[in-house]
């Protein structure tokens, strides 16, 4: 029931949202709904959870996770997005742009519930088509979040989120049309079902099925050499919602893939898509290094490296044991700094009103200082240094790949990881150091130095400290028993 009602608040108050002319209701509205998602978040964890279930919505062990990063991230991007587009509007108001603010602003309220609202129902769904389902909901509803700055730019790349993600999320839906024909027909797609009987699976169509399903979903994720459309997307959208799309959306993504991954487990195909993951897992890590090296634009540079920790994840599910433990905790690290990241370049595009690395510079000697320190400090956490949750997942994932003695596996991941950071550190380290570029650039409105605007991804930061400074008891068990669910530890 409370599955139901999770996905029900923020869908009920974004088409509230498309309705109300007022803009101080229409943002309490996305505030206040985000807001009731994460208690009852925090209200799913002090209840019993469990593995799988036989109803169409509810929450395991794993979704759980999956629920809590996504419900804490829209939340204090609620909280951004209300300072956010006050700035928008004025600076529309001030382009004689008032009918256009109303509706874009209308659009994008009521939007962003629904995507709330799309995602929750990907992480509860305990069934395979309705996750399905779910998934191309997000990219619809997503949709015009990224064309909300109506430009030629955001349109071409609006349209090209919408192609790539569609064309995959077509090859996801034969995978789950494989998948039916090889459990016979005999059962419901629910995934508890399909575990439970496997014995009559038949495997050559069940690996087929999530192949098809893993590129399907992959392209959905970002994974190379399906992101194509992940840079332009993270570029032209508004930063928090390429906050969004980073923290949640490949999350969300990825669920689809595990989901697959725990029938085919069951069926004792694990090491045949562990191999899959870790072939993927570190082509993405590569082109994401490769392609990092040569970026003129700070939000296509997060974007890649969006890419590259989607890799690092694949990869320690596809090691396993520990690495999938990992794996996870990485997710987390990244979830909350990327969004961080994105929330802090937001800023620094209302106020130089440009993405060119070229264009910024001394961001630490002039008004947007605190801008500019967060900016290192994110940058530090992004790479993996520590203490940070991103550190620690990498360092496990690391161990087990020599423990078990992937050691051409090490080298590939350590050598991109090295090029990751040299690349990143001449971007931020040129946008922050010297003499500051800021004169003559700001604009009268929207500068992106309020108080609220710095606080969301401060924030963020804090918390991606704290746990790799001190991983809680509750949530390392929380983790464990997510993990061995992914056939780790």
């Amino acid at each position: 029931m409370i599955s139901i009602v999770l996905i029900a608040i923020p869908f009920f108050f974004g088409l509230i949202s498309f309705l109300v002319r007022n803009d101080f209701v229409r943002r309490g509205l996305i505030v206040a709904a985000s807001g009731a998602h994460l208690m009852l978040t925090c209200f799913v964890w002090g209840k019993q959870r469990g593995t799988l279930s036989d109803e169409w919505f509810a929450f395991d062990n794993v979704s759980i996770l999956f629920l809590t990063i996504t419900s804490g991230l829209f939340f204090i991007a609620s909280v951004y997005c209300v300072q956010y587009l006050s700035d928008e509007n004025r600076r529309r108001k001030n382009e004689n742009k008032i009918q256009k603010s109303f509706s874009a602003e209308a659009v994008f309220s009521g939007c962003f519930l629904l995507f709330l609202s799309t995602m929750t129902i990907v992480i509860a769904s305990q069934h395979l088509a309705v996750l399905w389902v779910g998934i191309e909901a997000t990219t619809l509803v997503s949709a015009p979040l990224l064309y909300f700055h109506r430009t030629k730019r955001s349109l071409e790349a609006t349209w090209k989120y919408l192609l790539i993600c569609s064309v995959g999320i077509a090859v996801a839906l034969l995978g789950i049309f494989f998948l039916a024909v090889a459990n016979n027909n005999q059962h419901e797609l629910l995934i508890v079902k399909m575990v439970e009987n496997v014995g009559g699976t038949n495997i050559p169509w069940l690996k087929a099925a999530f192949l098809l399903l893993f590129v399907g979903y992959g392209t959905k994720m970002g994974l190379a050499p399906f992101h194509t459309w992940l840079p332009d997307a993270h570029s032209e959208a508004p930063s928090v919602v390429s906050a969004l799309l980073s923290g949640a959306l490949l999350n969300c993504a990825f669920l689809g893939i595990l989901r697959a991954y725990q029938i085919c487990i069951a069926a004792g195909l694990q090491t045949y898509c562990q191999e899959i993951f870790i072939v993927f897992g570190l082509l993405s890590i590569v082109f994401a290094a490769v392609f990092i090296l040569g970026q003129t634009d700070y939000k296509r540079m997060l974007a890649y490296s969006s890419v590259e920790h989607m890799g690092i994840i694949t990869l320690g599910i596809g090691l396993g044991s520990s690495a999938v433990f990992g794996a996870i905790v990485n997710m987390l690290g990244h979830s909350l700094t990327k969004a961080g990241l994105f929330f802090i370049a937001g800023n620094i595009v209302s106020y130089f009103k440009t993405k060119k690395i070229a264009d910024i510079q001394g961001l630490v000697a002039g008004k947007m200082r605190w801008a500019g320190l967060l900016w290192l400090v994110g940058f530090l956490l992004i790479t993996g240094t520590p203490p940070s949750g991103i550190f620690l997942g990498t360092f496990i994932i690391l161990k087990e790949a020599l423990a078990q003695g992937h050691y051409w596996v090490t080298v590939i991941l350590l050598s991109a990881l090295a090029v990751v950071f040299i690349g990143m550190a001449r971007i931020f380290i040129s946008m922050t150091q010297g003499v500051s570029t800021e004169e003559g650039r700001m604009g009268d409105v929207g500068n992106g130095n309020s108080f609220w605007r710095t606080f969301a991804p401060a924030s963020f930061f804090c918390v991606a400290i704290g746990i790799g400074v001190y991983f809680p008891d509750w949530l390392t068990r929380a983790v464990e028993v997510a993990a061995k669910a992914l056939g780790g530890l």
